[in-house]
């Protein structure tokens, strides 16, 4: 009877963390959909108004996944962020990444892939915004565009964020950057401040499911310009992994076990 009972407390909890889920999915795009009407008319207004709207919606998902799904946010690491422009640098691990930096820093302009200007609203949000989507399929014309475009931004005093491994990917998985991070640091001549996160554990880049936990964000101290490109990319690569595999690992991510079973899959 004791196991049998012990199997249905699981199927309980597990029965609760897919309607916590789902109400959060509900919250979630509801609240987008809320919030972008209510600042659609900022489209005929300055840039930095509709940022506005990007915020509320940004302070609605971590407040949906603090009261609904038990997952609360930690920044750390605010003191790195000082004065701007700078080359923000990411881990990505959840579509939270996306929206977190509209809290912390002034005016960011985010690098991120084209598709999401199809998605309702958040696109006509990102062109409003003047955030940069590229073709990820578009190799050397790609880089140039983003390049030619990030500088107009760097000039207007905003700070870049750009994703170096290019996509999400699980927590516990030391991943490989891409060519991007780099050229950005040398034709950008601006600092560049690393961040390290563990956001997939509560919110994974794949499914519906949300899970209990904290979610930590921590800027890590910034790079100054100059380096070569080898000494920049060992740099940034050895800052934000050590500390993202550590707060995986905090948050109770088995990192030997992820890598190994990320392996079998290449």
């Amino acid at each position: 009877m004791v196991e049998v009972s012990g199997h249905r407390d699981n199927e309980s909890i597990c029965l609760m963390a897919a309607l916590r889920s789902v109400l959060f999915v509900i919250w979630l795009y509801g609240s987008l959909v809320f919030i972008g009407l209510v600042f659609l008319p900022t489209m005929l207004l300055p840039r930095r108004a509709a940022t506005i709207g990007i915020r509320c919606w940004a302070r609605a998902a971590v407040c949906g996944m603090r009261v609904i799904c038990n997952a609360k946010t930690e920044v750390r690491g605010l003191e790195n962020i000082g004065e701007e422009p700078f080359l923000v640098a990411s881990k990505h691990q959840s579509t939270l990444d996306t929206v977190l930096p509209f809290l912390y820093l002034k005016d960011p302009c985010i690098i991120l892939k084209r598709e999401l200007l199809w998605y309702p609203l958040f696109g006509f949000y990102a062109l409003k915004t003047g955030q940069i989507a590229i073709d990820r399929s578009g190799a050397m014309k790609t880089l140039k565009e983003m390049t030619r475009k990030a500088k107009l931004a760097r000039d207007d005093g905003r700070s870049l964020l750009i994703f170096p491994e290019g996509t999400r990917t699980k927590p516990g998985i030391d991943a490989e950057y891409k060519p991007g991070i780099a050229l950005l640091y040398k034709e950008l001549e601006i600092e560049c401040l690393p961040v390290a996160l563990n956001t997939g554990t509560c919110w994974p880049a794949k499914g519906i499911m949300r899970y209990p936990g904290t979610m930590v964000v921590e800027f890590l101290p910034r790079i100054e310009p100059g380096l070569s490109r080898k000494a920049f990319m060992k740099t940034l690569h050895d800052r934000i992994e050590t500390r993202s595999l550590a707060l995986a690992e905090d948050a109770g991510v088995n990192v030997s076990t992820t890598e190994a079973a990320e392996a079998a899959n290449a």
